[in-house]
């Protein structure tokens, strides 16, 4: 699977690790809902793919939160180039990590949660923002649910 944001945080970009905020949720969400075995930190990214796990960002070339991105930055040439990726890549599943980012790639009326549309062979799940600037939406409940249908992939049980 390939979790997803809209672009690095200022923090995330200046170490060159995802989801570096200390305050930020994703390390403690992936470990509280079971997708790695022990808590990992931020310099340890490299380490997600040894539990089938791949981060990405839709705009790979900025930073900062979304209001402070360049005009376009999130635009269309950004959309197709992680249509682009992910299509190489053939994940089981893409998760986008926030609200704002699901809607930019699937359009304005998605919701958290599994979504209908697959990229390809890629199912699409949008979850809360674990980022601290979207503390009053978060909800791991989402999170939980993700997890669950990966989980029962990686033990072979399918999902629905």
């Amino acid at each position: 699977m390939v979790f997803c944001g809209t672009a690095a945080g200022r923090m995330s970009a200046a170490r060159g690790q995802y989801y570096a905020h200390p305050q930020n949720k994703f390390w403690r969400t992936l470990h509280a809902t079971g997708l790695t075995p022990r808590l990992l930190a931020p310099h340890e990214f490299a380490l997600l793919p040894r539990f089938g796990i791949g981060a990405t960002d839709i705009a790979k070339h900025v930073s900062g939160m979304d209001h402070q991105l360049p005009k376009g930055s999130l635009g269309h040439d950004a959309l197709d180039d992680l249509r682009a990726r992910i299509l190489a890549v053939k994940p089981k599943l893409l998760a986008f990590t926030s609200l704002a980012g699901g809607r930019r790639f699937l359009g304005p009326k998605a919701k958290h949660g599994r979504q209908a549309e697959t990229l390809g062979d890629t199912a699409i799940w949008i979850l809360p923002s674990p980022s601290p600037a979207a503390q009053n939406a978060w909800n791991e409940g989402v999170w939980h649910a993700l997890a669950r249908e990966v989980l029962s992939h990686r033990n072979g049980i399918g999902a629905g």
